[in-house]
């Protein structure tokens, strides 16, 4: 790699425990977009959850061009160490070797891995619900086939956690670090409407700047404080942000599931004082480690239907006066102010009702949009 140079993640996944999936000789083809392109290409493969080694039979990577199929002639074959296959080591991540791929920014991909032996969720799966329909095959390796064979869809990623480009040294990585909102949830099924989606089309469409990346690390029903579908925000804060290549900011908006307490545990119900010690500590790590961390407000939520009862008036006071320390505590470069983007000015414990998706909680996809458009793109200057 030339000196000049550096891997920086163009898209990500944040690993957890799978809620669906069993595979047994298939091939799964996992569709996604870049934020940056690049010409040199590396795929991660994750078995963070995994309870065994798991087996990988061949992997490829492409330009998709729609539904399972992908662009003729920009088919590469991946290759771990020079080998073909691979093995993962249980709770490990693989990177595979570099390959040439033209890829323009904001391109679409199509990343096939076949698994050849029988997987069951008992294993267990490393996986996520994308927003993104994936592609499951009949029996067989269909890893090169331009228009590979269906047998399900499914829409949920597998084991795949990040495709990196070689960039310049001028090149930064913007981390997105949240729950459900980040991860875009209630957004439109292939329509990349999450607002780290928009940030990325803004940083693109710019006539001039530094070059960003935009890595997605949302996680529906994520908290600061305590585990729940993966780990919790401060648990994997070194996996999901500081060790993504090229990472240079980090957007963090988390703590929403905290104050809502989905689970319904006293004793993990927070106080404004303890979401905020768990803030400063990420605001701390990322320092330590040279990293800008811009604080995300939590936008309100007072009329939502999505869970019965999780909004009441102590726990408002508590998302107000976090919100308050985001702006003014001073532990954070630069301050995403959501709350005020999606509020309805007439009813601030609500979203205006043209941004909420209808269920009080998840914005629409102009919701999601609004909050893209909220980020000073400054910042990353």
């Amino acid at each position: 790699m030339p000196d000049e140079s550096h891997w920086v993640g163009t898209w990500t996944t944040a690993p957890a425990p799978a809620e669906t999936g069993a595979f047994t000789n298939q091939t799964l083809r996992m569709t996604m977009r870049a934020s940056l392109g690049g010409n040199q290409v590396r795929v991660r493969i994750s078995n963070a959850y995994g309870q065994r080694p798991l087996d990988i039979g061949a992997v490829h990577i492409a330009r998709r061009e729609g539904s399972a199929a992908i662009v003729a002639g920009t088919d590469r074959e991946l290759t771990f160490g020079g080998a073909k296959q691979a093995t993962i080591a249980a709770g490990a991540v693989l990177f595979s070797d570099p390959v040439a791929l033209d890829l323009p920014p904001l391109a679409d991909l199509a990343v096939s891995l076949y698994l050849p032996d029988e997987i069951l969720n008992n294993f267990q799966i490393t996986g996520r619900y994308a927003r993104q329909t994936n592609y499951i095959s009949p029996p067989g390796d269909f890893t090169a086939a331009q228009v590979m064979p269906i047998a399900t869809l499914t829409s949920d990623w597998f084991f795949v956690c990040g495709v990196d480009v070689l960039a310049s040294t001028d090149t930064g990585g913007i981390v997105t670090l949240g729950d459900s909102l980040t991860d875009g949830n209630i957004s439109t099924m292939d329509g990349f409407c999450r607002w780290p989606d928009q940030l990325a089309r803004r940083l693109t469409a710019r006539p001039r700047g530094r070059p960003m990346a935009v890595m997605n690390q949302g996680l529906g029903g994520n908290r600061i404080l305590f585990d729940i579908r993966g780990d919790s925000g401060l648990r994997r804060f070194d996996r999901d942000v500081l060790s993504q290549p090229g990472v240079t900011h980090v957007i963090v908006m988390l703590g929403t599931n905290d104050l809502r307490n989905r689970w319904k545990k006293p004793e993990e119900e927070p106080t404004a004082a303890q979401m905020i010690a768990g803030l400063k500590q990420m605001a701390v790590r990322a320092h330590s480690r040279g990293i800008k961390i811009i604080g995300a407000t939590l936008t309100p939520f007072g009329n939502e239907t999505y869970m019965a009862n999780a909004w009441n008036p102590q726990r408002e006071e508590v998302r107000v006066a976090v919100n308050n320390w985001i702006r003014d505590g001073g532990a954070f470069n630069a301050v995403a102010d959501f709350d005020q983007a999606l509020r309805d000015p007439e009813i601030p414990t609500q979203m205006l009702s043209r941004y909420d998706c209808g269920d009080g909680l998840h914005p629409s996809d102009l919701g999601y949009t609004r909050m893209g458009d909220a980020i000073d793109l400054a910042w990353f200057e």
